[in-house]
């Protein structure tokens, strides 16, 4: 059994893989890491894990820090820049990981980038293991190589754990037909298809994750990580979402 945590009753999706953009742990700054903020979001994963008993691992983007395709966009040489935002999402991982043991919960970052000094290289039977245990695993430094995003790192990597969802945190409750912000008419959706995303160029995450969530038949779930208890929410069914699958 994993270490206090209290078994899964009817959890739809017992193992998920969360995926947060790095501006979430920016807080009310302009960039970089808020420290109280990556320490509310560790509340939020740690009682999630707590009354639920799911197995949670993260991906976190580098946004915060650095972008790749910006640095590329401004005349750097795209895998120099793309390596920059690899680096920055390790960085963001650590902030993470010292957040959570902060409040209790055993945790491990393993990256696609071998630095081993201060983390593990991501060894899939040793992550899977971790969150056995009841450890919460986060991904770090995407697929390790140039020209994929975070998202489809954090498609990879839900796949390779075998999780039973992909759920994306992000500024609104869902998936709508545009930016809800700037247009108050915008249509939320409670259920798409993976051909709806794509076919609508919707931009939940680029085509390649949502492509590859496809192909492993591995349901997309987009949600609010705003509202204080929403990740356990979701988690049991009762919180606003968009579900992403063919089923």
């Amino acid at each position: 059994m994993p270490d206090d945590i209290s078994s899964p009753t009817g959890l739809k999706y017992q193992r998920i893989l969360l995926k947060i953009s790095g501006e979430a742990l920016m807080g009310p700054a302009e960039y970089g890491i808020d420290t109280t903020t990556c320490l509310r979001l560790a509340e939020e994963i740690a009682g999630a894990r707590a009354a639920t008993g799911a197995e949670i691992c993260l991906v976190i983007g580098g946004g915060n820090i650095f972008r790749g395709l910006s640095g590329a966009a401004s005349g750097m040489e795209r895998s120099q820049a793309d390596s920059m935002g690899m680096l920055a999402t390790i960085m963001n991982a650590l902030a993470m990981q010292s957040a959570l043991e902060t409040i209790g919960v055993q945790t491990r970052v393993q990256s696609g980038i071998r630095m081993d000094e201060i983390c593990e290289p991501f060894i899939r039977r040793r992550a899977i293991r971790h969150m056995e245990k009841g450890r919460v695993v986060i991904f770090a430094a995407g697929t390790g190589n140039p020209y994929f995003t975070t998202d489809t790192g954090a498609a990879l990597r839900a796949a390779e754990m075998h999780c039973h969802a992909m759920f994306k945190g992000t500024q609104v409750d869902g998936v709508y037909s545009a930016d809800p912000k700037n247009n108050p008419d915008a249509q939320r959706y409670d259920r798409l298809t993976y051909q709806d995303v794509l076919a609508r160029d919707l931009r939940v995450m680029d085509a390649s994750a949502v492509s590859l969530m496809r192909d492993t038949n591995i349901p997309i779930v987009v949600f609010s990580l705003h509202k204080k208890g929403a990740l356990q929410d979701v988690l049991t069914g009762k919180g606003p979402s968009t579900v992403i699958s063919d089923t």
